[in-house]
């Protein structure tokens, strides 16, 4: 933990909104001080995104994390070469951009786990664009579980009153409710748990929702809350940790709303994706938790439809990049995410 740490920033896809909405963001950050955010890409374009849409800002290419520094009116760029602004197709998928977004993260989780970075903070890339680079990954998550070599690890999503951490997620729902364990269940009820507490939550409440209607109603709709997710809510309540579950989906988000849980369990990705996003889009994050690395995201895609036109809206990257300051420093949360 440091009280100024280093946040890697990647880009995320060039063809997208990532380059905008991390230059548009950028300024909050630097003028609070308190992290030496650092972008990770090609110095180009940054050097065009902060034309176009940073006014009066320069960009400085450093050979080292260590030099990043908040300085008013400067973006500090670890120049990786790996994107030439003349062959980005702006708003398409294409390989070119897809491998450039893959190298960025490889190279940011490196870094991280080499301790030259303190957290990674990623803009949006696209999984068509890097499947056709050859990159055969569910997206931000798949691939940094991958590169940290990491078993068990989970997408949260995250905002001041509203949390849910995924069973699973770029699964096809046939795939998704076979990815129902009872071990992965328990897992991820832990890793909620533990993530809480890192957000100054001592003893957090956890509601863990059904993957069926109504979490089956005790059998009648589906057997997979009895036999595999009500074991795992209780080998959980054994250990210590306080759960309840499996909950009514739709009745839990509600309660959750309103306080009565500090973060809820989904068990599939529309599940906590619908919800999420309808109340959180703006400053909800994405944060992939049991990785031996800080990760956060925004909670958006890359826009190609309203990519280049200057209006996206880098709220979701500033709420990002706070998140993977505080956790990098080890500053509680009030209120979470």
């Amino acid at each position: 933990m440091t009280a100024s740490p280093i946040l890697g920033i990647t880009l995320g896809d060039p063809a997208g909104i990532g380059p905008e909405v991390t230059v548009k963001a950028l300024p909050a950050a630097i003028a609070r001080g308190d992290s030496r955010p650092i972008v990770l890409g090609d110095a180009r374009v940054v050097r065009e995104a902060a034309a176009r849409w940073l006014d009066g800002w320069s960009v400085r290419v450093v050979a080292d994390p260590g030099e990043a520094g908040p300085a008013e009116g400067r973006i500090d760029v670890l120049d990786l070469r790996n994107c030439d602004p003349a062959r980005v197709a702006v708003g398409a998928v294409d390989a070119y951009t897809g491998q450039a977004a893959y190298d960025t993260v490889v190279r940011a989780t490196e870094m991280a786990l080499a301790g030259r970075i303190d957290a990674i903070v990623t803009g949006p890339l696209n999984k068509e664009a890097m499947h056709r680079a050859g990159h055969k990954f569910d997206g931000h998550t798949g691939l940094l579980g991958h590169l940290c070599g990491t078993k068990h690890y989970f997408m949260l999503l995250g905002s001041p009153r509203l949390r849910a951490i995924h069973v699973s997620t770029h699964l096809a729902l046939r795939e998704a409710v076979e990815r129902v364990t009872r071990e992965r269940v328990r897992a991820a009820i832990q890793a909620a748990h533990d993530h809480m507490r890192q957000l100054g939550i001592a003893a957090p409440r956890i509601g863990v929702c059904g993957l069926n209607p109504h979490a089956g109603e005790h059998g009648l709709f589906g057997v997979e809350d009895e036999e595999r997710v009500r074991p795992a809510c209780e080998d959980a309540a054994r250990a210590g940790v306080r759960v309840d579950g499996p909950l009514p989906a739709d009745a839990a988000f509600r309660q959750a709303y309103a306080g009565q849980w500090d973060i809820l369990v989904v068990m599939y990705h529309d599940q906590g994706h619908v919800p999420m996003k309808l109340i959180a889009f703006e400053d909800g994050v994405n944060v992939t938790v049991g990785l031996p690395i800080i990760r956060t995201s925004v909670e958006h895609g890359t826009a190609f439809d309203i990519a280049g036109q200057g209006v996206a809206n880098p709220a979701n990257m500033e709420a990002a990049i706070d998140y993977a300051r505080r956790l990098a420093a080890g500053e509680p949360g009030r209120d979470g995410p």
